[in-house]
């Protein structure tokens, strides 16, 4: 069985996959508890001092100027849970709900929260025997945290909200029952420490991030098949061009084409034709896929901070003697580099588009009009494109950046927000989408290399060319595409494709 250690300093992006996706075992590093123990004795001695904390012995946002009593103190952290869960809209999936639960989990662990140890074990313990909280994805403005979302989190943990367990959907209370994790009580500043934070935007980013990583390298290996099909030309790949404006991820475009494009009968067979030039959606795939790998090369370096970072409010700094108000809980990191991943991504699926068009239009391919030698009674690839073009122009909506905006909320107290969240949710619908622009693409393309035969296209191409025809056959007449679409997303979403590739060609970059 798999396992991953939390301490709140080194989980990396792959560890929350491998918990999140492959439910790989989570374990707490053995210098959690004290540090755990350490944080909650000290908020512990400040209520036994009788010193005012904000969320503690007060209420929350504009109600902070309201004393609790003591006696009131486990009401307060139970009513804040309940008056918070206020989401909306349709649920997260498991896996993105087990990534929320291990990123909040990790913060706990870095022992500035102020909460018991018991509250971090039973998150692990749901997170390990598949307690899984129904959590609405919308709600969140992205500052005080994702309040709305972990309020829903939370709530289970207290033996309220819904929760789905082996598969059913019951109460929280019956699926910790169920699972054998005793029901909490939450004490002073543990309801706050719960939902403080920008695990759900960081989690939703990241998932999405990891996924746009994968199809960053699977852009290469589509558009390569695009470049042979339509005899296209890798010298705009050399390396000396890329080397006098030398963006990393150019550089890394054009090594991977390359490796592709080897061994290519079909870039011999039209060597010294009279073209001079391809259209931009070739010549340039260094230049745009590149910058998509620069771009998420600054995402991934915000989200690595992110995971490890202390977002609560008020944190604990026991060694220091301190406890202070702050805003690490404002998503605006966050907000900023999820957005560019929406942008990034979308120019995925744009220049991909613009791909599909070239090689459906008989004046731009010199291949058959829509891929098919029968045009008239069979209208070939035709809608492939437009549905492409459809995603590519819903993307443009969805890149619009969420963190322009801001609404102040809790009667002006949380007067500006980041909307991270949105961010992080318009973030993995592009790149969802993309996917399906990228598969719709490799059907084109695919069927583009068929009028070229017996010439054979480069090593990488054949072998991606080869994976899909083990599930596709050559196009022959009108069927349902849809369905070929399908097929072509799952070998894109599973890795296969891109195994199947790699081990052929070696590592893409």
């Amino acid at each position: 069985m798999r396992f991953v250690i939390i301490d709140g300093r080194n989980l990396t992006l792959e560890q929350v996959l491998e918990v999140a996706e492959r439910r790989a075992q989570v374990k707490l590093s053995p210098s959690v508890e004290k540090k755990v123990r350490r944080s909650r004795d000290f908020i512990e001695k400040a209520l036994d001092r009788g010193e005012k904390i904000y969320g503690v012995t007060t209420g929350f946002g504009l109600l902070s100027d309201q004393l609790i009593d003591h006696s009131e103190i486990e009401d307060l952290q139970k009513n804040l849970i309940r008056s918070h869960s206020v989401g909306v809209g349709p649920y997260f999936d498991e896996v993105t709900t087990r990534a929320i639960m291990l990123l909040r989990a990790n913060v706990i662990a870095m022992g500035y929260s102020g909460v018991r140890i018991e509250v971090l074990k039973r998150l692990v313990d749901m997170i390990n025997k598949g307690v899984h909280p129904l959590v609405p994805e919308q709600g969140s403005v992205g500052a005080s945290g994702d309040l709305a979302p972990l309020a829903h989190l939370t709530s289970v943990l207290m033996g309220e909200g819904e929760a789905v367990f082996k598969g059913k959907v019951m109460s929280g209370e019956r699926a910790m029952e169920m699972a054998g994790i005793p029901i909490l009580t939450l004490k002073a500043k543990e309801g706050l420490a719960l939902v403080n934070g920008t695990q759900v935007m960081a989690a939703v980013g990241l998932l999405a991030l990891l996924r746009a990583e994968r199809l960053s390298k699977l852009a290469d290996i589509i558009g390569a098949c695009t470049l042979d099909a339509l005899k296209g030309t890798l010298s705009a790949f050399d390396l000396d061009i890329q080397r006098v404006r030398p963006f990393p991820g150019s550089l890394a475009v054009s090594k991977n084409f390359k490796k592709l494009g080897r061994f290519s009968e079909i870039a011999k067979s039209h060597q010294f034709c009279s073209k001079i030039q391809d259209a931009y959606s070739l010549r340039c795939i260094p230049q745009v896929h590149g910058a998509v790998r620069d771009a998420l090369a600054y995402v991934r370096k915000i989200l690595e901070i992110e995971v490890n970072s202390a977002t609560d409010n008020p944190l604990v700094f026991a060694e220091q003697k301190k406890i202070l108000n702050c805003g690490n809980f404002h998503g605006e990191p966050v907000a900023f580099a999820l957005d560019l991943l929406g942008i990034a991504v979308s120019e995925l699926g744009s220049i991909s588009e613009r791909r599909i068009e070239k090689l459906i239009n008989p004046a731009l391919s010199g291949l058959p009009a829509f891929l098919t030698t029968e045009g008239g009674l069979h209208s070939g690839l035709m809608m492939v494109q437009v549905s492409a073009a459809a995603l590519a122009s819903e993307n443009k909506i969805l890149a619009h950046p969420a963190s322009v905006d801001s609404i102040p909320t809790s009667a002006d107290k949380e007067d500006h927000v980041s909307m991270g969240t949105i961010a992080a949710r318009k973030g993995r619908d592009i790149t969802r989408n993309v996917e399906h622009i990228l598969a719709m693409e490799l059907l084109c393309a695919t069927q583009g290399l068929e009028f070229l035969l017996p010439l054979q296209p480069g090593i990488g191409i054949k072998e991606a060319w080869r994976v899909v025809r083990e599930k596709i056959p050559p196009i022959k007449g009108d069927r349902r595409f849809s369905e070929d679409i399908k097929e072509i997303q799952r070998l894109i979403e599973s890795g296969e494709l891109l195994r199947r590739v790699q081990k052929v060609v070696g590592k893409l970059e």
